[in-house]
């Protein structure tokens, strides 16, 4: 059978992390990621990320990355044209997502799939009740990750920076959060792991305090 040729959407997290895992695991070739950066900020969409440390892990991994440039009011569209270009460039069988569980994130990614002719795949997808047993299997598997970003009200901001470990997954449950942070309780950063040819290397900065999270500065080191 042919394997697939899958772009992944990558945010640099662990749950993009995981779904590529998982796809490679399955057999599936991963051919580009995409990320969305607003053309508002220059930032990464999902994490406020800074684009260097996206393509550094890019290149750790030995996967070409893409950039999407993106309006907020036009984030859909442009997703969808870009995704067409990638369609044709790497003759894409699909598209696939790192979300978990939430269906309307879901329906988003099987409508642009749909409208652009390729398969949406969501490798992670389970029940709520399992994200806990997910995480465990994350930091058993092998990947290093630091929570870069907090929500006000969920989780302090002594978290930043924080490891995930088998002592942040006994602490999680303290909290009435998802221990994934699928709701976006908290957000990673994937530095290292079984997939990385190289390790990321980096540094972290002051905390920037935001309307709704914290946010920890993460710098390439060069």
């Amino acid at each position: 059978m042919e394997r697939k040729r899958l772009a992944l959407s990558w945010s640099g997290g662990k749950d993009s992390c995981f779904a590529l895992h998982k796809l490679i695991d399955q057999g599936a070739e991963v051919v580009c990621l995409v990320t969305t950066a607003p053309k508002e900020t220059g930032l990464t969409f999902a994490h406020g990320e800074k684009i260097e440390l996206i393509l550094a892990q890019g290149k750790a991994l030995g996967i070409p990355v893409h950039i999407i440039d993106c309006g907020f009011k036009s984030y859909t569209e442009d997703f969808r044209k870009k995704l067409l270009m990638l369609k044709e460039k790497y003759q894409l069988d699909g598209i696939a997502f790192g979300d978990l569980y939430l269906d309307e994130h879901r329906e988003w990614g099987e409508k642009l799939a749909n409208e652009t002719g390729i398969e949406a795949i969501y490798p992670l997808w389970m029940k709520q009740s399992d994200s806990l047993q997910t995480l465990s299997t994350f930091i058993d598997t092998g990947y290093q990750a630091i929570v870069i970003r907090v929500q006000h009200g969920k989780l302090p901001d002594s978290w930043l920076g924080k490891t995930l470990d088998h002592e942040f997954w006994n602490e999680i449950q303290t909290y009435d959060v998802c221990p994934m942070g699928e709701s976006g309780e908290y957000h990673t950063f994937v530095f290292d792991g079984p997939l990385f040819r190289e390790k990321v290397e980096f540094s972290t900065g002051k905390i920037i305090n935001q309307e709704y999270s914290a946010r920890l500065e993460v710098f390439q080191r060069h």
